[in-house]
Formats: structure tokens, sequence, C-alpha cells
């Protein structure tokens, strides 16, 4: 069984999933049009850029493309949330220091999960020097490719667990089929794959992520989705969260079926107000008062 992964924070997702295949960077590259050179072997680099003086440089994650055990391409990657003018000045650091160490071309991508941080990355750095312009390689939500295949998906499992979660935004029959396709592909792919279901689940919206367990449990063996920690604890959350509502909703009603019995009037406002109510506390007392008020209103003060 491939190991439950542990909850990343969100903007490290895309981390995680590069952690366990270094070449999902070459195929965002590719969908750029930036050719990439041939190489046998990928592997993580080593992140830190620190010099000798105080001032720490360290990039999110490197990438180091070898062919023969020569490094033939090094990618430094960097996740942004929000446009930071500092990473001007540090990126340029990461590029130099990595290209002198690996002693081979070198690129910065930088990733974004929204359009307006991806436009205001992709300004070109002016190094000063004549000729010496450093342009960021940006991949916002409009470069992650759709994967709507689920050959594709299962072969990839993590450009297809990125294309969901960065699509996964907007209601659209696209999202839902990204959403299809990459349910179909855990179905479909061996249980020893990694699915990165915990991953997905933490970083879609709830209302998203509600579609895609409903969907894997009519796929996928229940046992099998309750191997994840994640899942479980999710799951469980959202049970209880169904009761505690289901609960509160029978004691509404209960509240409004005494006020009628009693020929006490209930206003549609406070009608509105009782069913929304989740409170426990605030039903109780509601229940309590419900025997002796003469206005609805009266429920309330």
């Amino acid at each position: 069984m491939y190991p439950s992964m542990a909850v990343t924070l969100e903007h490290e997702y895309l981390i995680e999933l590069v952690r366990n295949r270094p070449s999902l960077v070459t195929a965002l590259l590719t969908e750029q049009g930036i050719a990439v050179p041939a190489c046998d072997e990928m592997s993580l680099g080593n992140t830190d850029f620190t010099d000798c003086r105080p001032t720490e440089y360290r990039a999110d994650s490197v990438i180091v493309m070898t062919r023969g055990g020569t490094p033939v391409s090094a990618v430094v990657l960097e996740i942004q949330r929000a446009p930071d003018k500092r990473k001007q000045w540090s990126w340029p650091v990461y590029l130099s220091t990595l290209r002198a160490r690996t002693k081979c071309p070198v690129l910065l991508v930088v990733f974004c999960r929204d359009t307006a941080t991806a436009k205001a990355c992709a300004e070109a750095i002016d190094m000063g020097h004549p000729g010496w312009v450093l342009v960021p390689v940006v991949v916002g939500p409009e470069e992650v490719p759709p994967i709507i295949d689920a050959t594709q998906a299962a072969a990839n499992p993590e450009l297809a667990t990125l294309s969901t979660i960065v699509h996964s935004t907007h209601a659209s029959e696209l999202r839902d089929k990204i959403v299809q396709t990459y349910v179909q592909a855990i179905a479909e792919s061996p249980k020893d794959r990694p699915s990165y279901i915990e991953l997905v689940l933490s970083s879609v919206p709830r209302s998203v992520a509600k579609k895609i367990y409903e969907e894997l449990e009519m796929t996928v063996d229940h046992d099998y989705l309750m191997t994840f920690d994640f899942v479980r604890e999710w799951v469980e959350r959202g049970e209880a969260r169904g009761e505690a509502r289901g609960e509160a909703r029978g004691e509404a009603k209960a509240i409004l079926g005494f006020l009628e019995s009693r020929n006490v009037p209930v206003p549609q406002e406070a009608r509105e107000r009782i069913l929304a109510c989740t409170d426990e506390a605030t039903l109780m007392t509601w229940i309590s008062r419900a025997a002796t008020v003469t206005t609805a209103d009266e429920l309330f003060d």
C-alpha cells in the first residue's frame, strides 16, 4: 500500500508532487513550449543558496537533470501565493549559485495559483548589465493542462493531481470532467500507486472535495479509502457535522411545532431564524421559552 501522505499546507502541494516525481517540472515546461535537454535521470537538488554572509537564501525546490552522471540542466522551482518584489533580488541569486554549483544551464520556474499573481511574477528583472534580463518562466492556472484522459491520469498521477487542484476553483463542465477523470484513474490504477487522495481533498474547495469523495465511494473500495488518515478524519468530521445539523434541525422543528400547538403566530422571518440556528444551547433556551411565550419574538429576548 502506498504510504498515507501527511497533509501539506495549500501552497506546498506542488512541492510534494515534485518531490515524488521531479519530471513533473519538465511536463510543465513542455506545456510552455520550452525545450528540455534529454537526460537519463532527474533528482532533487540542494535548495540552500546561503553564502557566508548572514542573509539566508533558500528556494522552494531544485531539480537537477543529468546524463551519464553529468548535469545537463537544473531548475529552481518557486511557489508564489502573492506578488513579492523582494523576489526580484533573491531569484537571480538562486540561479547564479545553482549555475556555479552544477556547471550547467539553469531555469527559474515560478508556480502561481491565481492569474493576478502569475502576471506580477512574470515581470522581467533587469540585472543592470547590457543584455542581461531575467524573465521568470511563470506557470499559472492557464498553463496547467486539464487532464481529462484517464490513461494519461493513471500514467502521471502527479500531473493529474495538480490539474484537479488548480482547476477546482471554478464551476464548469471542464472541472467536472477533470474530477471524473481523476476518480476514474484512481479506480483503475493499482492500489500501490500514489493517488494523492488526501492532498486533493485538503486543497480543493469543500464542495468539490465532497463531490470527489462521493464519486470515490461509488468507484473505490471503502476500506481502501479509510486507510488514509486524513480521509478517515475528514469523513468523521463531516458525519459529526451532519449529525449535529440533523439534531439541530429536529429541535428547531420541535420548537415550531410547539408554538403552533399553542396557537402562537410565527412570522416567516422568525421561522427562518429558528430553522437556521445550529447552536445547541440557544435551541435549548428557545425550547424552554416556547412553553410560556405569547409571541415568537419573545423567544429571542
